[in-house]
């Protein structure tokens, strides 16, 4: 069983197709579903810049186009199109992946770090929904580690915060100085949480946060007012009488077009959408004085936020590198132990057999001279194990390592089922290890 990423992103595909292959809500869970009907475990990640599914597979090609059938299902994207934009990654190379992308190396914004939490939702959902096994379990929280380890060993926030801070660059470039000035925040999920935290830091004026959930909008206004920041609640549909009043205004909803040219006077203001699917129709640009980023635009600014940091960067990958040799030579030794498991089992069957025929053949032999013979026997035998097994956990962390394994088990005659039975038996154990 191997892991399978397929994925597609703002690096691979433009916005438009990524607006039209974003997965929310019901769908998402009837698409894990349907790709786990035809893997071992599965987990997707759809964010606003990156859709992609994480698969433990038996066969490489088979689960590759399990998955991109059903995306392409889902999105109502044409194979052939969607193909052109997805990206593949197996086995080592996608633990590679999923661990970079955990450090925000893959992000929009390099170093942002709301793609943790992003993964963490995936994480859950599919342990909610029971696509999860011990495979992903094992990959995700190492991933989940790595990625808090380079935001804390290194200057990665730094080289680019978020999403958020470079879109706000965008918009004191259309606007002036923010210090003072009113902002609408429409939406109350994760991004316009980290909109509203982004805001409070910048020295915005008075901030308003509408939501079709009231009690939504009324706790992120309150954790605006904690920052000393004067924040109002709103109800959706009172938006459109703060759309007029607001200098910038941060839309992060995913539901459509909701703000149109028609709902928009002529003044100086400053549209941030950073939804997907978009919030707001591009014609707004033709609104006198009002201007307008959205995903695609903010590609410009990822190469500057890029160059922030670059020695922070770079110590990052140094992080990735590191910690996905270590997890394939844990994950190696890990496979292999069943393996040496069976072969002492093996070794101590054969002593005792020995040490049965033995008694039999000299039944009036003293006991303290039976019990040194036994102690010999045993020992013989531990010694002659000890270098091959402990040989082949060494090879098996080295790429093909499995292969070593294989060779024990025809060399020693092993029941070929006895590892997957060893494994089996140690489930509890390691799941309780790991969580």
């Amino acid at each position: 069983m191997s892991l399978l990423v397929v994925g597609l992103s703002h690096r691979s595909a433009p916005v438009t197709l990524l607006e039209r292959a974003a997965i929310t809500g019901d769908d998402l869970v009837k698409l894990l579903h349907e790709i786990h009907d035809s893997v071992r475990e599965t987990m997707i990640v759809s964010t606003c810049n990156r859709v992609e599914v994480y698969a433990a597979v038996d066969k490489f090609h088979g689960g590759v186009q399990v998955i991109s059938e059903a995306l392409a299902r889902h999105s109502g994207i044409a194979l052939e199109d969607l193909t052109r934009h997805l990206y593949v990654h197996y086995e080592d190379r996608a633990v590679q992946h999923a661990f970079a992308v955990a450090c925000g190396l893959e992000s929009m914004v390099v170093g942002e770090g709301q793609i943790l939490g992003q993964i963490r939702s995936a994480f859950k959902l599919g342990q909610d929904e029971g696509t999860i096994g011990r495979a992903l379990h094992e990959v995700v929280q190492r991933a989940l580690r790595v990625g808090k380890r380079a935001h804390s060993d290194t200057g990665i926030d730094k080289a680019g915060a978020s999403l958020v801070s470079v879109g706000l660059q965008v918009a004191a470039a259309h606007l002036g100085a923010l210090e003072g000035r009113r902002a609408l925040v429409i939406g109350a999920g994760a991004m316009s949480g980290l909109a509203v935290a982004t805001l409070a830091r910048s020295g915005i004026g008075e901030i308003a946060v509408a939501n079709r959930t009231y009690s939504r909008a009324v706790r992120l206004a309150e954790s605006a007012a904690a920052e000393g920041v004067p924040a109002r609640p709103l109800p959706l549909e009172q938006m459109d009488a703060e759309l007029n009043r607001a200098d910038l205004i941060i839309s992060c909803t995913g539901a459509g077009r909701i703000i149109t040219p028609a709902q928009l006077e002529p003044g100086r203001r400053f549209i941030l959408d950073l939804a997907l699917p978009h919030d707001v129709d591009p014609a707004v640009r033709d609104v006198e004085g009002v201007g307008l980023a959205g995903l695609d635009d903010l590609r410009t600014a990822e190469e500057a936020a890029k160059a922030i940091g670059p020695e922070a960067v770079e110590a990052v990958r140094r992080i990735v590198v590191d910690e996905v040799a270590a997890f394939l030579s844990a994950e190696r030794a890990a496979a292999v132990a069943p393996t040496v498991v069976a072969l002492r089992a093996k070794a101590a069957e054969v002593v005792e057999l020995e040490l049965t025929r033995l008694r039999a053949k000299l039944p009036d032999l003293d006991p303290k001279t039976e019990h040194e013979l036994a102690m010999t026997v045993r020992r013989v035998a531990d010694k002659l194990m000890h270098a091959p097994t402990v040989r082949v956990k060494e090879l098996a962390a080295s790429p093909g390592g499995d292969s070593y394994a294989d060779a024990l088990r025809e060399l020693f005659d092993l029941d070929p089922t006895a590892p997957e039975a060893v494994t089996r038996a140690d489930m509890p154990r390691q799941e309780r290890r790991s969580s």
